[in-house]
Parts: structure tokens; sequence; C-alpha cells
């Protein structure tokens, strides 16, 4: 099976490059008679797109989307829906003179060695963050499917980034009340303050920083998920590392359960309004790879952005001779807070192909009434 396609029943392909002439998503297995809400797609590009603020690339992309198929006076046909993105700030002079020096960090090298050199070397190609606009497209429809059928609501936020951390416990409300008011998208304005401090010192010195993403999915219906292979948490995990710099994923505690006796970790079943329970969630929603019915609790790790404007050892394919490269261009000294809506479109399509499997979202919306 090709490495371009991700899903059973709600399947993505993804397609383009970052300095090609679009970037797209074929999204098929979409019921038909969704109504599309043309403002909340282009809101989530919105949210992604490059030139923010002062702390994110200045390259300048309006990432209009257009859709080409699948849609008919405003609602899905049941038809593959085709959208694409054009690229139109491209200055690709850059990448011409590096194409024999693969840049640390990228996979220029890898990529090149694979392809037999044949791979789109501009702006990182088919490997660049610039193809997570396909991601946030189909995304955009699955959490309106999610909402609109079963109320389920995604959120993502900053928790660290560059070695400032969030301490304290974040409520949904703050998240909601909070994260977009910063543009490092942290739900504690004190916090996200010192981030920004923390990008700012970093790219004047042309370096840059990561940091880790939380995200909270609510009203999470049991039983999502196919054991063994196809289980909720591999299926997350597997497109989550389809982002271009995500390195680590966690579930509810995580990492801290190696500091916790089975006694703290184990999740104590109770009774709510005659509703099954957990005290607490330690196990982030999932249990056996099957969701519980408790929120969803996931972290992903981003690396620093790789492209850094500091001088750097390499290698010339070319001559196979030591040199060194200075990588020049329009970088996020930071794509912490770019990536938080690609994280939660991810989860939102993984959510929906589980939720059309066991028939919780339906074939067909909504059915046209004919006289006669």
């Amino acid at each position: 099976m090709s490495g371009n396609i991700f899903g059973t029943n709600f399947v993505i392909i993804p397609f383009g490059e970052s300095h090609g002439k679009c970037v797209g998503v074929v999204l098929d297995g979409c019921p038909a008679g969704l109504k599309l809400d043309l403002e909340y797609i282009q809101a989530e590009l919105n949210r992604r797109k490059p030139g923010q603020s002062n702390i994110t690339t200045s390259r300048k992309e309006e990432d209009r989307f257009e859709i080409l198929s699948g849609v008919f006076n405003g609602y899905t046909t049941g038809a593959p829906i085709t959208m694409i993105v054009e690229n139109k700030d491209v200055d690709s002079s850059k990448y011409e003179k590096i194409k024999y020096t693969p840049r640390p960090g990228h996979a220029d090298f890898t990529a090149w060695f694979k392809y037999g050199g044949f791979n789109d070397y501009r702006g990182g190609g088919r490997f660049s963050g610039r193809i997570t606009i396909s991601f946030v497209l189909a995304g955009a429809i699955a959490k309106q499917l999610l909402r609109e059928i079963l109320q389920i609501e995604i959120l993502a936020h900053t928790i660290a980034l560059g070695g400032i951390k969030l301490e304290r416990d974040i409520t949904i409300d703050d998240i909601k009340r909070n994260r977009d008011q910063t543009p490092v998208r942290c739900a504690d304005l004190n916090v996200a303050q010192k981030m920004i401090k923390r990008i700012e010192e970093v790219k004047q010195l042309g370096d840059s920083v990561g940091g880790i993403i939380e995200a909270i999915c609510t009203n999470i219906p049991i039983g999502l998920g196919e054991p063994i292979f196809r289980n909720l948490e591999s299926e997350i995990s597997r497109i989550l590392f389809a982002i271009p710099a995500i390195k680590g994923i966690e579930f509810g505690a995580g990492f801290k359960a190696v500091n916790l006796l089975g006694s703290q970790h184990n999740d104590a079943f109770i009774l709510e309004n005659n509703e099954i329970k957990t005290e607490t969630n330690n196990a982030g929603g999932i249990l056996g790879g099957i969701s519980n019915g408790m929120p969803i609790i996931c972290r992903v790790v981003v690396k620093p952005t790789a492209s850094i404007a500091i001088p750097q050892k390499t290698i010339n394919l070319k001559s196979m001779t030591p040199t060194e490269i200075i990588v020049e261009g329009r970088h996020d000294p930071a794509i912490v807070p770019r990536a938080i809506p690609v994280v939660e479109a991810c989860l939102a399509i993984v959510l929906t192909d589980f939720a059309l499997q066991r028939r919780l979202i339906p074939p067909v919306l909504k059915q046209i009434k004919r006289n006669g």
C-alpha cells in the first residue's frame, strides 16, 4: 500500500510539494449530505498559515482553498472531495545553491538516496511542513462531522516551548478563553509572554526552538479503535508522526508513569449520573487500544525548526567532500504554534475514520425529499 494514503473508511490522499504549483488532498469516504461550512475550513487554514506574527516565517501566503470535486449545491455528494491551495509566494533560488548539500535536520539526505536525486528539493519538497495543509483541509471536514453528529470537540494548545513550561493545570475553559490571544497559543498568558521572549532571543541568534503540544478530545464514545494493529493509539500515532518535526508522543500520564505505582496509575471505575467513568485519566481515554469514554489526551514533541541561520557541517553529494552550509530563506524560529491546528486535524481524521466504521456517523446525513 502506498505511503501517501491514510485511513480505511475516511481516506485521505495528500499531494503536492512546498514549491510546486499547489498542495491539496483527495478525501474519499465523506458521507453525503454534509453542508460544508466553507468559512470554517478557511479559518482552520488561517490558523496554520505563515506570516501570522513576527515569531513565524515571513513567507506570505493567503492559503485560499478551492474545491474541485465532491461538493454540489453546498453539500457533499458522497464522491471523492478534491481540495487544493496554490503556492504563490515561492522563492526557490536559494535552494538551487544547496541542492547537493543536504541540510542537517532535514530529509534532503534520505530523500536524495531513496529517490535517486529526482526528488523535489525546493523548500523540502514533499517533506516540507507545507504539506500539512492537506491534513488541515481534510481535518476541517472531519471536525465538522464530529461536532455536528457526535458533539466531539478537539482542542490543542502549547504546554512547552523553548524550555519554558506550563506548570499548572489548565482547564478546557482556559484553553478556549486564552489560547488564541497569544501567537504561541499557550492558555496561560503569563507563561505565553515568557515563551515569546525566549523565541525572540533565539531568533536573534539565528537559531530555533522546539516544544510540546497537548491535545484534548472530549465527548468521545466508548468503543473506537480496532485492535490489535489498528488500535486507537497506534492510528493516532501513525498520522501524527506524518507531521514533519514530530519526534515523540505520549497518552495520558505518558512517560510520567515510570514514577508511579500500579495502584497510582490505574484509573478506578466510578458511577457518575449512572454512567461508568474513571476517577482519574492516566490512560488518556484509551484502554487496550479502544476508547473508554473519557477524554482522549495526548502530547506530541515538536523538534526545533531544522532551518537555522548558523553554519553547520554537511557533505557535498556531488563531490563527496565535507563542506559547511548556512540555510538562507524564510523560516519559523518555532513551528509549534502553527502545528496546533494540524495536530487537531489529524486527531479528527482518525476519530472520524473509526466513527464511520462503527456506523456512529451514517453514510448519508440527510435525505432529499422528492414529491411524487
